[in-house]
């Protein structure tokens, strides 16, 4: 853990812009933000991701996830906001130190995360194969 970067946020190693913060929990701006306010929320103790994170720590992260999106919807003024938490490379997590991301969404932005390709033969299918 010595090489991770949140992990050096939270020693204090290197500066972040704090949002929030309680004892298990620190929330800072993301310094490469998808959109104004976007905020990192994670737990002090080090775990590279939901399957290695402990439950009750996880609940205390998604309940300080929420504080943060009603610290950003009130300073904001945001028209919405989108709570993601990506696990695995291929998931497009890029610090393997767990994580949510807490993304303002405003009026007229063109950030997207609906699919293209979606059809309700493909969820049927999907649905099929979770439920064997």
């Amino acid at each position: 853990m010595n090489e991770c970067v949140f992990c050096k946020i939270i020693k204090g190693e290197i500066p972040a812009k704090k949002i929030y913060e309680d004892e298990n929990v620190l929330a800072f701006l993301d310094i490469d933000p998808l959109t104004s306010g976007h905020t990192l929320v994670i737990p002090k103790e080090h775990y590279e991701d939901i399957f290695d994170m402990p439950e009750e720590l996880l609940e205390k992260v998604f309940s300080s996830s929420k504080k943060v999106a009603q610290i950003l919807k009130e300073n904001l003024k945001c028209d919405g906001i989108n709570i993601l938490n990506s696990n695995g490379k291929v998931a497009q997590q890029d610090v393997f130190h767990y994580h949510v991301h807490v993304i303002p969404r405003y009026a007229g932005s063109n950030f997207k995360l609906k699919s293209e390709n979606s059809s309700p033969e493909n969820v049927d299918e999907t649905f099929q194969k979770i439920k064997e």
